[in-house]
């Protein structure tokens, strides 16, 4: 490798760094988007779907401070979805799909890794950062435990 320069000097090149930081926000808030949809139009639970939106803003709120801007352009700009060479095996993954049930399990581990990998990534930029990140996590399992309860009561009626 050559010259690291890292944010805050942490050691590790800003254009990898960036790239993950970027992949993860965007993860996270798209999982979070459809758990919320399915918590929404098939569980019915204001509740659920209200701490879902909350997380998900929560994410973008923490982005853009760190960021010092009111958006993520710091991270978009090192986006390259053309080289992203991850892209190709999601794609096949995600098409095995039995029904919602699936699609919202899959969406929610899709969330809780993507805020590990933020809560990882935000300790070489933002140390507060990635603390809240850590605490979004935890409430994104009891969310979880919450609707996976729902879920159940639903089959079961």
């Amino acid at each position: 490798m050559s010259k690291r320069q890292g944010p805050k000097g942490k050691g590790q090149r800003r254009k990898e760094l960036f790239r993950i930081i970027d992949a993860n926000f965007n993860r996270s808030r798209e999982g979070l988007r459809v758990c919320e949809d399915i918590s929404r139009f098939i569980l019915n639970s204001p509740s659920i779907t209200r701490k879902l939106k909350s997380v998900r803003h929560m994410i973008s709120e923490i982005m853009a401070k760190s960021s010092n801007r009111n958006s993520t352009d710091m991270f978009v700009e090192y986006r390259n979805v053309k080289k992203d060479v991850g892209r190709a095996v999601r794609l096949q993954a995600e098409m095995k799909r039995c029904d919602w049930r699936d699609i919202f399990t899959a969406n929610i581990e899709r969330v809780k890794e993507s805020l590990r990998v933020l809560e990882e990534f935000f300790k070489l930029v933002d140390r507060k950062a990635s603390d809240r990140f850590t605490i979004l996590r935890f409430k994104v399992y009891d969310i979880e435990k919450k609707a996976i309860e729902r879920i159940e009561s639903y089959r079961l009626s």
